[in-house]
């Protein structure tokens, strides 16, 4: 997690403003400055950390600290917001690319979501919590052609199919989705069963 509003900088940038190839920083100082300067991800392969601190430990001043409690504009990395959407960072991904999840900002490569659009599409997932329903007295909209319809999984599943070699039973396609990106087998097999449909009812269409 980086706190709200923190810039941050990686160990390419750290030493250059030390003035050292990276190589030579890496070997010889940054075990030291790790010591005393964590990093802001330690789950991610990206080592990036708080730009005050380090320039703190570069001029040789006490570390500041970093805020305290969680806040709306913290950014959370794709696991840490797997883990408050109970989804895989796989499928994190999938829902930001397919629009079903904020696309976030990207800080040295890495990929990161505020905590409050985080939590906002936790609280307010289509058709569930507050304002998923119809109100009483309210016109009832347009029925979804399946359950399953805008839900991105569904492209997710109709590329398993597409890519899954001929004769590939179901059940291990489901499964193998369920490992990558979360939720049960049995889901995924709806999901599957649902995409070919789908598919063949835009076949015949196109006929």
């Amino acid at each position: 997690m980086i706190p709200r509003g923190r810039p941050v900088i990686n160990e390419a940038d750290i030493a250059a403003r030390a003035g050292v190839p990276l190589a030579t920083w890496r070997r010889r100082d940054a075990p030291a400055f790790r010591e005393r300067v964590p990093s802001l991800l330690p789950d991610s392969r990206s080592l990036l950390y708080d730009l005050a601190q380090t320039e703190a430990y570069l001029k040789g001043r006490p570390i500041p600290e970093l805020p305290e409690g969680e806040h709306p504009e913290d950014l959370l990395t794709g696991k840490e917001t797997a883990a408050v959407l109970g989804i895989s960072t796989g499928t994190v991904r999938a829902y930001a690319s397919q629009g079903y999840l904020s696309p976030g900002t990207t800080h040295y490569g890495t990929r990161l979501w505020s905590r409050r659009k985080v939590h906002d599409r936790r609280d307010n997932a289509p058709g569930q919590g507050k304002g998923g329903g119809r109100r009483a007295g309210e016109p009832q909209g347009p029925r979804k052609t399946h359950p399953y319809e805008n839900d991105p999984r569904l492209t997710i599943a109709a590329q398993a199919l597409t890519t899954a070699p001929a004769g590939t039973p179901k059940s291990r396609i489901a499964t193998h989705l369920a490992e990558l990106h979360g939720h049960t087998p049995r889901t995924w097999e709806r999901l599957l069963t649902t995409a070919a449909t789908t598919q063949h009812t835009d076949d015949e269409g196109q006929t």
